[in-house]
């Protein structure tokens, strides 16, 4: 199953292709900070080196799951920037218990513009 960010060739409304391709983006992004956090465990903190392994199997999953949209890769890649940016500060608060600032709140409203600017421009 291809995932489309083309506007223009994908068969659903424009709002449910939003909503898709960002719930897409937010599952990718998850996938590649938790394949990053473990091994950060793993290094930092002194857990178990099995943790490698779940850690493996999720930046191999980030991988797959960039591959499931049918627009140009760059253009998913550079999209996919803002959507991992806002992901990162939610995983900051809910995981790490640090508040974002206001200032890091706005970084990732502008990067998540820059998203929706990039895969939803018309085609």
């Amino acid at each position: 199953m291809r995932w489309s960010g083309a506007v223009g060739r994908d068969p659903l409304p424009r709002e449910a292709l939003a909503v898709k391709t960002s719930g897409l983006f937010l599952l990718t992004a998850l996938a590649e900070i938790i394949g990053c956090y473990l091994p950060y465990l793993w290094l930092k903190q002194g857990r178990s080196a099995w943790l490698l392994l779940p850690a493996a199997l999720s930046l191999a999953a980030f991988a797959w799951l960039l591959t499931l949209h049918g627009t140009a890769a760059g253009r998913v890649y550079a999209a996919y920037g803002g959507v991992y940016v806002a992901t990162a500060l939610a995983w900051l608060w809910a995981v790490d218990g640090i508040r974002p600032t206001p200032w890091d709140v706005a970084g990732a409203a502008v990067a998540l513009l820059g998203m929706g600017i990039i895969m939803f421009q018309p085609r």
